[in-house]
C-alpha cells in the first residue's frame, strides 16, 4: 500500500502549496510571521474566528465555489473591526476529501477577500480527509488597534442614533433554514441565484470612517439578526428601538418569508433583513456618517434605523 492508495496524493498536495505561494507569498513554512506595524503607542491585538456554515450547500447546488472564500474572510473580519481594529492577517482551515478544483476556487476567494480587507493571507491548513463528504471551512483573523482608540460602546448614551448599513443579501447566516426550504422544494436556487452573493466586507469603509466620524459602537449583524447582535455593543441598562420599516428590505427576504410562511419575528431573529452592519453615533454626526457611507469609493446605502434609550 501507499498514501495515495489510502486517499492522500502527496504530489498533488505539493502542487497545491505552490499554487498557494502565488496567491500568498508568505505561505510555505511551518508558520507565518508579521511585525506589529510601527507608530502604535499601546497596540492591542484583536482576534476572531468564524465559518460559513451551511452556505457551502449553495455552492454545491450552484457548482460554484469562487465566492465562498470571501464569505469566510468577511465573517471573521467584520467581527474584528467592531472594536475599531484594522485587520492585519488571516489564516484559514479547509477540510476536503481531495484537493480538487473547488478547493483552488475557495482559496482564490479567500485571497481576494484578504485584498478587499487590506490584510495578509498569512497561512492556514488544508486537510485531506478521505472519508469526508463535504468541504468544511474556518477562518481566523487578527487586527490591531490603539488601546485608547478601542470602540467598546462605553460612551453610548440615551438619544444616540443607530445607522444601519446595507447588506449584500443573506451574507452567511440563515442557510440552515434556506437549505431546508430548498430540500422541501419551497424555493429553487435557479430562481434565487442571489443566495450565493458573497458577504460584504466592511473593513475598508470602517477604516475610512474612524478617521472622520465619532463612532461610539458597532455591531456585525450575523446569526440572530438585529435583536441578538445590536445589543452586544450597548452598555448595560440601555436598549434600542429599531424601526423595521425604516429601510428597504431586499426582495429576496420577502420571497423567503412568503415561500416558507415564516413569521415576522422569526425572520428578524434569523436573517439580517438587508442590514449587515450597524453604527451607533451621536445625533449631530448622523449626516456626516451617511455622507461617508454613500461616498465613492464605498457607495453603500444606509438608514437611520433606531435610537438608543
Amino acid at each position: 500500500m501507499n498514501y495515495k492508495d489510502a486517499g492522500v496524493d502527496i504530489q498533488k498536495g505539493r502542487s497545491f502549496v505552490e499554487y498557494l505561494k502565488v496567491l500568498a507569498p508568505n505561505i510555505g513554512g511551518f508558520n507565518g510571521m508579521m511585525e506589529i506595524p510601527s507608530g502604535y503607542e499601546k497596540p492591542v491585538l484583536v482576534s476572531g474566528a468564524d465559518g460559513v456554515g451551511t452556505k457551502m450547500n449553495i455552492c454545491r447546488i450552484a457548482d460554484d465555489y469562487t465566492t465562498i472564500g470571501q464569505d469566510l474572510v468577511a465573517m471573521c473580519v467584520n467581527d474584528v473591526i467592531c472594536s475599531g481594529a484594522k485587520p492585519l492577517y488571516f489564516l484559514d482551515y479547509i477540510s476536503t476529501k481531495t484537493l480538487d478544483g473547488n478547493v483552488s476556487e475557495i482559496v482564490y476567494g479567500i485571497a481576494e477577500g484578504c485584498k478587499i480587507a487590506d490584510m495578509q493571507l498569512l497561512g492556514g491548513e488544508t486537510a485531506e480527509h478521505y472519508r469526508a463528504t463535504e468541504y468544511d471551512l474556518a477562518g481566523f483573523c487578527t487586527g490591531i488597534v490603539e488601546k485608547f482608540d478601542i470602540v467598546d460602546g462605553k460612551n453610548i448614551r440615551a438619544g444616540d442614533v443607530v445607522i444601519g448599513i446595507e447588506s449584500s443579501g443573506l451574507h452567511s447566516n440563515g442557510y440552515t433554514l434556506v437549505n431546508d426550504m430548498l430540500w422541501r422544494n419551497y424555493i429553487f436556487y435557479k430562481e434565487m441565484p442571489e443566495l450565493l452573493t458573497p458577504t460584504t466586507i466592511y473593513a475598508p469603509l470602517i477604516q475610512d470612517m474612524l478617521d472622520v466620524v465619532p463612532i461610539l459602537g458597532m455591531a456585525h449583524i450575523t446569526g440572530g439578526g438585529i435583536p441578538e447582535n445590536l445589543p452586544r455593543c450597548l452598555p448595560k441598562g440601555l436598549t434600542v428601538d429599531v424601526d423595521y420599516n425604516s429601510w428597504e428590505r431586499p426582495e429576496l427576504f420577502n420571497k423567503i418569508q412568503k415561500a416558507g410562511d415564516i413569521a415576522e419575528d422569526e425572520m428578524r431573529n434569523v436573517f439580517n433583513l438587508g442590514i449587515g452592519f450597524c453604527l451607533v453615533v451621536p445625533p449631530d454626526a448622523v449626516i456626516l456618517t451617511q455622507e461617508v457611507i454613500s461616498d465613492i469609493p464605498h457607495g453603500m446605502r444606509s438608514w437611520v434605523i433606531g435610537n438608543v434609550k
